[in-house]
């Protein structure tokens, strides 16, 4: 028996990093997935975007633990791609109990003056206008069950303080706090609960990139991951550097399932104690 037997969730950005991971960890414990991603590059991103091949490997990995995806190519910047990925898969699975909105970017750093308006709302756009229409796509499918269900969105570390060089995402990650906040109010009433995760640096793309290892070693000319990972140490209260996609996961399983049952309006980070230095 899994914890989630029966049950599908709705995931953004699945194709790698956390939303893969999500989406494993979930169909571990039972449920279906249907699963997006914008599969292009993003810009003022500085790594690669996810690929048709990543989702590919998501839907793999999914159907190996002999559970149904429904992978579709869809732009959270889109309502109406949103609503017809959600709107297919809830037709295909049956129902939907879970959304998770972990689909983000993480833009080139500089200062709030020298942010370029372009990036400063794109960021917005995908991170919290994103989360929103991720929501609105999937309210009435949750609402329609009438059992309840759980929302869990991506914020960050960045989403509980603030930082210089992030101006864009910080604002972006501290908006979907009183997003989430709000629609657990609103959503309460249906048993549909609804919380935040606050991550660390977590082993994925989106941190382990050239821009991220200049910004936080200045003082060498070709800084690699194992120099990044030197000064990354001093984020975090354990003693580590990042922590790893599954970490996350099981958070998300953890909101997800019955035994958060009474959960909702949280801000949980899982931030290897970097929120209380």
């Amino acid at each position: 028996m899994g914890r989630l037997d029966g049950k599908v969730a709705f995931i953004t950005g699945a194709a790698r990093g956390q939303g893969r991971s999500h989406a494993i960890r979930l169909a571990e414990e039972g449920a279906d997935i249907i699963a997006i991603d914008v599969m292009e590059p993003i810009d003022g991103a500085p790594y690669k975007g996810a690929t048709e091949e990543d989702l590919a490997r998501t839907v793999e990995a999914v159907e190996a633990l002999d559970r149904r995806i429904i992978a579709t190519k869809a732009d959270v910047r889109n309502f109406g791609q949103l609503k017809d990925a959600v709107d297919d898969g809830v037709a295909q699975l049956g129902r939907l109990d879970i959304v998770v909105a972990n689909a983000g970017i993480f833009t080139s750093p500089d200062t709030a003056e020298n942010i370029s308006e372009e990036i400063f709302l794109d960021t917005i756009d995908i991170n919290l206008t994103g989360v929103w229409r991720t929501a609105k796509a999937a309210i009435p499918h949750l609402k329609a069950g009438g059992r309840g269900g759980s929302i869990i969105i991506t914020s960050s570390t960045a989403g509980l303080q603030g930082g210089p060089n992030f101006a864009h995402y910080v604002a972006s990650k501290h908006g979907v706090v009183g997003l989430m906040r709000t629609l657990a109010l609103e959503l309460a009433p249906e048993m549909i609960r609804v919380n935040s995760i606050h991550p660390t640096c977590v082993e994925t793309d989106m941190i382990l990139n050239q821009g991220l290892y200049d910004l936080f070693r200045p003082d060498l000319e070709h800084p690699t991951k194992e120099d990044f990972a030197t000064a990354a140490l001093t984020i975090n209260a354990l003693p580590v550097p990042w922590v790893q996609p599954v970490d996350i996961s099981n958070a998300v399983l953890f909101l997800a399932s019955d035994e958060a049952r009474y959960v909702t309006g949280v801000t949980l980070p899982v931030d290897a104690g970097a929120t209380t230095k």
